[in-house]
């Protein structure tokens, strides 16, 4: 299953890269979408592979903070991604005869760039916190270190850490997408015919084809 997630993933970029009609911004995010995937998965999978073949739960503490950032940082841009391909949508049916002038390389560019930050500082931050926590000499995990685990699995008080990663998933967890899906399918269905709300839906069908994988791996 994950070497079909790998692959998979790398046909994609690989299609995106190598076809010019594809080098549009929808597919721009879904080749980063795919990349931070492929990502996501190695972050977790191969440590539990090891695990299941050793049959041990135990990680070191270092590993275990190490793991919980990657993982943290790759699930929000995921999210962060998704959420700028919402906005690509939005403006391609919203203000259709804008995109262009919209949706140019710099700005596909700067969204991306944004999300890679914006992860970054949310997983260090996260990460930071969970230092703070005292924890037995060895730490068992199921599968993978997460920081709810983390959180759990703590001696000493995680209302901070419980209060930091609540707000963090309410600001990050996706609502800017969900309005911008609200708006997309306001102006869908403010269309008078039925040919013309088909032919608006297919214009972001191939983006919300992706959008249930990418919200089950994340």
């Amino acid at each position: 299953m994950y070497l079909i997630t790998v692959l998979g993933n790398l046909l994609i970029i690989l299609a995106v890269s190598s076809d010019s009609h594809l080098h549009m911004p929808m597919y721009f995010f879904l080749s980063n979408l795919s990349l931070v995937d492929i990502c996501f998965t190695s972050t977790t999978i191969p440590k539990m592979m090891v695990n299941i073949q050793t049959q041990s739960k135990a990680i070191t503490y270092a590993g275990c903070i190490t793991q919980m950032y990657f993982l943290i940082l790759f699930a929000v841009l995921d999210i962060l991604l998704l959420t700028v391909m919402a906005y690509d949508r939005f403006v391609a049916i919203c203000h259709p005869l804008h995109y262009t002038v919209i949706m140019n390389p710099r700005l596909c560019g700067l969204l991306v760039l944004v999300s890679w930050i914006m992860s970054a500082l949310d997983s260090s931050f996260q990460s930071l916190m969970a230092l703070r926590l005292s924890f037995f000499t060895v730490l068992e995990i199921p599968f993978f270190c997460e920081l709810n685990q983390m959180i759990q699995l703590a001696c000493s008080d995680t209302f901070l850490n419980n209060m930091v990663m609540y707000i963090s998933a309410l600001l990050l967890g996706g609502p800017f997408a969900g309005i911008l899906y609200s708006k997309i399918v306001s102006s869908i269905q403010a269309i008078p015919s039925a040919q013309g709300k088909y032919k608006v839906f297919s214009t972001c069908a191939s983006h919300l084809s992706v959008v249930p994988y990418f919200i089950a791996q994340s």
